[in-house]
């Protein structure tokens, strides 16, 4: 019995030590694996679905109603069909090529490589972040979607709806995709000079303001101005586009934290805090200079107050973006008469003036507001406040001069093919009946 019980015993150990062996082996592949592929936190993952949905929102309907609301009942669709139409070709052309032409995995400083094109092969985990890259393809695109949208109130009431989509189209794919790269891809911009923009004052506000600037130069003035008043013609409807502006900037600004942390919350109570100084000083320049404070400059104010503190809205304390507001309404309210009384460029809804002047001083304000003694999170490592202004200067000159280079030769050329500007007879009739077929409201 003894004899017989020795080789069964063998066999056990030598059991028992092959399962050892073979776990133990196993053990560091899984844990290579799980090192290799985390996985995505479905919290902030959701969370950046909805801020994409929210900034959406901004472009449709905000933006659309916003800038609807200010012009003539003659020209009221043919701005939203403008509107759409930009958001819808720039959608295409992102998952086409744009993302990866911005945030492709290979960066060669001056655009992403080609990796991604049609979002393609993209990554389980988006690097640097805690979501799948599909979901920050997605929150990019809305990006994408608006920043050429927000130059159609520079050419409203006498641009062909034709050169309008064409030029929207190759403009996001010279001046937005490599801009977004310089600065959030990995490029130069960044690498070299530290550039800093939270959300988008420099990639969006600074990009589409200055290209609304010299496309509104190159269209030439609407027919009457500066002397034929152009009153809105729906304050309220101007209201509606704002509040919705005004919410959706909660996820274009609260998003671009890239998670549901304090960082995004911090942009979320510094973003409403700005607007709402901005807003508010805003009506009351208005009541000193013209006796009352109106709608539609109320609405005006909180725009540029948003804008503003887009840059910095992650950088800064709540307290100092109530001074972003403040400084957005002390120096976009006078640009707004410089550009039309004296440089006499007919930006017909002050997209230069609120939206790039906007941008542009909140970049450079970021500057010092991030220093930790004014209750910013403090300056990258060998940053300091000369040199992060340094970099701050160099992203808004640089960006600004590619845009209206860019924008130049864009919009000039596409002119020889598709007609940048309605006819005067066109013009008068209003854009909704004569690009359009269709009249928004029915005119006794």
């Amino acid at each position: 019995m003894g004899q017989a019980l020795r080789p069964a015993s063998a066999r056990a150990r030598f059991g028992r030590w092959t399962i050892s062996a073979v776990l133990a082996a196993a053990m560091p592949v899984a844990a290579q694996a799980q090192t290799a592929a985390p996985a995505a936190n479905g919290a902030d993952t959701v969370w950046i679905m909805v801020c994409s949905a929210l900034v959406l929102l901004m472009c449709l309907p905000g933006l659309s109603l916003f800038y609807g609301g200010l012009v003539r009942a003659k020209n009221f669709l043919s701005v939203m069909v403008q509107v759409g139409g930009i958001a819808a070709v720039a959608s295409l052309l992102w998952v086409v090529c744009g993302y990866t032409m911005a945030f492709g995995p290979v960066s060669h400083g001056w655009l992403g490589g080609f990796d991604a094109a049609m979002l393609a092969h993209l990554a389980p985990l988006r690097s640097g972040t805690t979501m799948p890259e599909n979901t920050f393809a997605l929150f990019q695109l809305c990006f994408a979607a608006i920043t050429p949208a927000l130059m159609a109130g520079a050419w409203v009431d006498r641009a062909r709806f034709g050169w309008v989509i064409g030029f929207c189209a190759l403009w996001g794919l010279v001046v937005y995709a490599p801009v977004a790269h310089w600065i959030w891809g990995g490029g130069w911009m960044y690498t070299r000079f530290g550039t800093l923009d939270f959300a988008g004052g420099i990639v969006v506000h600074t990009t589409a303001g200055v290209s609304a600037l010299v496309a509104a130069w190159l269209l030439g003035p609407r027919t009457g101005f500066p002397k034929t008043l152009m009153l809105p013609h729906s304050p309220s409807l101007t209201m509606l586009g704002a509040g919705l502006l005004w919410v959706g900037w909660f996820g274009f600004n609260g998003g671009s934290a890239l998670a549901g942390n304090a960082t995004a919350t911090n942009a979320i109570l510094a973003t409403h805090t700005a607007a709402s100084a901005a807003a508010l000083l805003w009506i009351l320049v208005e009541r000193i200079h013209v006796g009352k404070p109106t709608s539609v400059g109320f609405a005006t104010g909180a725009v540029a107050g948003l804008a503003t503190v887009t840059p910095a809205a992650g950088f800064v304390s709540p307290g100092a973006a109530a001074l972003f507001g403040l400084a957005a309404t002390a120096i976009c309210f006078p640009m707004i008469q410089l550009v039309k009384a004296k440089w006499k460029v007919d930006d017909s809804l002050d997209v230069f003036a609120v939206h790039g002047v906007g941008g542009m001083t909140g970049s450079i304000l970021l500057a010092v507001f991030i220093a930790p003694a004014l209750g910013g999170t403090g300056y990258a490592t060998g940053m300091t406040m000369n040199s992060q202004l340094l970099g701050q200067a160099v992203g808004v000159g640089v960006t600004a001069l590619w845009s209206a280079v860019a924008t130049l030769v864009l919009a000039w050329g596409l002119a020889r093919v598709l007609p940048m500007r309605a006819t005067e007879d066109e013009e008068r009739e209003g854009l909704d009946i004569t690009a359009h077929g269709e009249r928004a409201w029915e005119m006794d």
